[in-house]
C-alpha cells in the first residue's frame, strides 16, 4: 500500500530547483569532491547525525579516531562513531531496496550498543521527549509486515526518488522498526537511496543541516504524525537537500585543481580522443588559457598524449 502524502506546489518547486542544482553540479563535476573534501564531509556527516542522538564527540575527535589516535571520551560515544565510520565506508555495498541490507547495516551501526542489533523489534515501544510520550510506534507484531510494505513502495512506486526517499525517511521513523538507532538509520538510508541516482549525495553533509534545524526536524515528524501523512516532512527534507546543494555550489565551484579536473575528465572521456574545446566544455567556470595549462601539465606528467599542433591538436589518455 502506498504511504499517504500529497505532492504540493512547494514540493514541485523544490524538486525543480534541486534538479537544476544537480544539473549544474554534474556540469561542473562537483559530484565527486577531492579526497580531502570527501573525508571532511564524511566526518561532518557522522558527527552531525550522532550528535542529534546525543553523542558528544567533535569533528576533531572523529578525525583522530579515523587516524587511529587515542581519544578520551565515553566508551559508548567512541563505539557509536567507530560503528558509523564502518557503515558509511560500506555504503556502496548495500542495496537500498533490500530489507535484509537495511538489517545488515543496522547490525554494523549498533554493534555492541544494543543486544539485538540488526534485528527488527518484536516488542512494543513509545518515544518519550522530556516527560511526555511523543510517539506510540506500531506494535512489534506489525513491524515485519510494515517494513515489507515500505520496501514494496520503494521498489514499485513511480514517484521521483527525491520524493520517495523523504517518504521512506518519515515512514521509517514512524514505524520505528528497531529498538534503538532508528534516527541515524533513517538518515543513512535516505542518503543511500539518493546516491544511487545522484552520486553527489554520497559525500554531501545533509545531516549537518538537519542538526542545525534539529527542533524543526522533530517538529515536522510530529506534524506529519498528527496529519496522518508525510507531506510536511517531505517539504522540510527537500528544503534541507536544496540548501545543501546550494551551499555546495557556492563554496566549491572554484576549488578544483588542475589534477582534479584532469582526473575527473579522464573518468568521463575514457580512451576517446578529445580536443581542448571538449575539455573546456566540461569545466565551464575555467578560461581557455586555464584549459591549455591543464592539458600542457597533463602532457608533461605523462598522463595524456598530444597529437597534431596548434589548432589541430587533439589528446588522449594513456
Amino acid at each position: 500500500m502506498k504511504p499517504p502524502y500529497q505532492i504540493t506546489d512547494k514540493i514541485l518547486a523544490l524538486v525543480a530547483s534541486i534538479s537544476e542544482n544537480i544539473g549544474e553540479i554534474n556540469a561542473t563535476h562537483l559530484y565527486k569532491p577531492t579526497t580531502e573534501l570527501r573525508k571532511k564531509n564524511r566526518i561532518k556527516t557522522i558527527q552531525s547525525s550522532l550528535e542529534i542522538e546525543g553523542n558528544t564527540l567533535t569533528e576533531e575527535q572523529i578525525t583522530a579516531l579515523l587516524e587511529d589516535k587515542r581519544v578520551i571520551a565515553p566508551k559508548k560515544d567512541i563505539l557509536e562513531v567507530q560503528n558509523a565510520i564502518k557503515v558509511y565506508d560500506l555504503l556502496n555495498q548495500f542495496n537500498p531496496y533490500q530489507l535484509k541490507d537495511l538489517e545488515k547495516a543496522h547490525g554494523i551501526l549498533m554493534h555492541g550498543l544494543i543486544e539485538n542489533a540488526g534485528k527488527l523489534r518484536t516488542t512494543n515501544v513509545g518515544i518519550i521527549k522530556g516527560s511526555k510520550v511523543e510517539h506510540i510506534a506500531p506494535s512489534g507484531a506489525m513491524i515485519k509486515g510494515l517494513m515489507i510494505d515500505l520496501f514494496d513502495y520503494l521498489k514499485k512506486d513511480t514517484d521521483l526518488i527525491l520524493i520517495k526517499s523523504c517518504v521512506f525517511h518519515y515512514e521509517f521513523e514512524f514505524i520505528h522498526p528497531f529498538v534503538d538507532g532508528n534516527g541515524r538509520m533513517g538518515r543513512l538510508w535516505q542518503t543511500l537511496l539518493l546516491m544511487q541516482k545522484y552520486p553527489v549525495f554520497e559525500f554531501l553533509p545533509v545531516e549537518s543541516l538537519i542538526k542545525q534545524k534539529q527542533e524543526e526536524y522533530y517538529a515536522k515528524l510530529s506534524e506529519s504524525d498528527k496529519k496522518g501523512n508525510s507531506t510536511p516532512f517531505i517539504e522540510f527534507m527537500l528544503g534541507i537537500i536544496h540548501k545543501a546543494l546550494e551551499e555546495l555550489l557556492q563554496s566549491q565551484n572554484k576549488t578544483l585543481r588542475t589534477e582534479d579536473r584532469i582526473a575527473l575528465f579522464k573518468e568521463k572521456i575514457g580512451q576517446k580522443t578529445f580536443t581542448r574545446k571538449e575539455y573546456l566544455q566540461s569545466f565551464k567556470n575555467i578560461s581557455a588559457p586555464t584549459a591549455s595549462r591543464d592539458l600542457k601539465w597533463a602532457v608533461e606528467q605523462g598522463i595524456i598524449e598530444k597529437q597534431g599542433s596548434v589548432n589541430q591538436s587533439c589528446y588522449s589518455f594513456k
